[in-house]
């Protein structure tokens, strides 16, 4: 049985920084929180604030940037949930979020969100008025990920 607990910030980056495989930490939210197990250990968080596409920033609308589990069975489903409970008892009308094309999205429809848009963001960054080129991995013991992450991403919503 999973506990909803809350967490600041800076403790929801360090677990973001230990445990998801893609992201890194983030600068600012409206809010985080996170799942506990039965023993009170925090098993994934969630951050939540503003769109980052300023094209969905309307105002009502919040997104969740970042959700990491150690993967705990349902504790992402969990966390989706709740951060549309709180988003809709803040007065927001919608909840929205990024997930990579390669993976399922099992997570979001069990909690109620529903596909929105396929290719709604990620692949180059690189466009004519501004090419940018793969940074090569570093030599080093501690191989660098790639500066401009190249795979598409889709996004999912919940009307609240």
């Amino acid at each position: 049985m999973l506990e909803l607990v809350p967490i600041s910030l800076k403790e929801a980056n360090a677990f973001v920084e230990k445990y998801h495989r893609h992201h890194k930490s983030v600068v600012g939210h409206k809010f985080s929180v996170a799942a506990a197990n039965e023993q009170g250990v925090v098993v994934g968080v969630a951050i939540v604030g503003r769109p980052v596409s300023r094209y969905l920033d309307d105002g009502r609308t919040l997104e969740v940037t970042r959700l990491c589990t150690n993967g705990t069975r349902n504790a992402c489903s969990f966390l989706y949930s709740k951060c549309a409970k709180i988003a809709k008892d803040m007065g927001y009308s919608k909840i929205i979020t990024y997930i990579l094309e390669s993976e399922h999205g099992a997570s979001l429809q069990a909690s109620g969100w529903t596909l929105e848009q396929e290719n709604a963001g990620g692949g180059s960054w690189s466009v004519p008025s501004r090419p940018r080129e793969l940074e090569p991995t570093q030599l080093s013991l501690f191989p660098q990920k790639q500066k401009y992450p190249t795979e598409k991403k889709k996004r999912y919503s919940k009307i609240l």
